[in-house]
């Protein structure tokens, strides 16, 4: 069965094709597809703005859909200068991933050289069975205004991230530190969201 994932971020779909597909899923994504929407992100945080991307592209395809999306606050921040929803944009520009590391560091070093930073994640499955949406968060890390040499493309902000636990950054962590990092955030209960409602679908 296939399920479209409405991103174009190559590292969020790595992170979800392998599972789905050990269960008989096909995962294919926008550039899978012969055209692409022009979709107006404007929802009030994750979930709305994944269910407009899941909504949008499950109406042109009529494949089941997975919306994506998520919401960064950092704690010393004043309400007008929150990231939020806008991650990536920043006044009007969408960022490259070495511009993302610029412009957070910057905001770093501004506020002293440490920011405690909190990510929120929306999920939404459009398909004939209506919408269904998951939300978590991760809130253990924290922002430094020196980046590490190493990168994780589509996720630039992991290598400025440490995570506590390890005194490491979260683009250096070892494959066994990743996954015990998982089972203190959503212990792949996004991943058996997607597998519950496809199999509703299938059903």
């Amino acid at each position: 069965m296939k399920v479209l994932f409405a991103t174009t971020n190559q590292a969020k779909v790595l992170k979800y094709k392998k599972a789905l597909e050990e269960n008989g899923i096909e995962l294919i994504t926008i550039k899978d597809l012969n055209f692409k929407l022009d979709i107006e992100e404007n929802g009030k945080n994750a979930i709305e703005n994944a269910y407009i991307k899941a909504k949008a592209y499950w109406d042109a395809t009529h494949i089941p859909t997975i919306g994506m999306d998520d919401n960064l606050f950092i704690e010393e921040l004043p309400d007008d200068r929150q990231p939020g929803t806008y991650v990536r944009r920043v006044n009007g520009k969408e960022l490259t991933d070495d511009e993302m590391i610029m412009h957070y560091t910057n905001l770093v070093k501004e506020y002293g050289g440490r920011l405690t930073a909190k990510w929120i994640y929306g999920m939404v499955i459009c398909s004939d069975n209506g919408s269904k949406e998951f939300s978590w968060s991760k809130d253990h890390f924290y922002f430094i205004d020196k980046p590490s040499e190493k990168r994780n493309s589509g996720y630039p902000l992991d290598s400025i991230s440490i995570i506590p636990e390890f005194d490491k950054y979260l683009v250096e962590l070892t494959e066994e530190e990743k996954i015990t990092l998982n089972e203190k955030d959503c212990k792949n209960d996004d991943i058996q969201f997607i597998l519950e409602n496809i199999k509703q679908e299938k059903s």
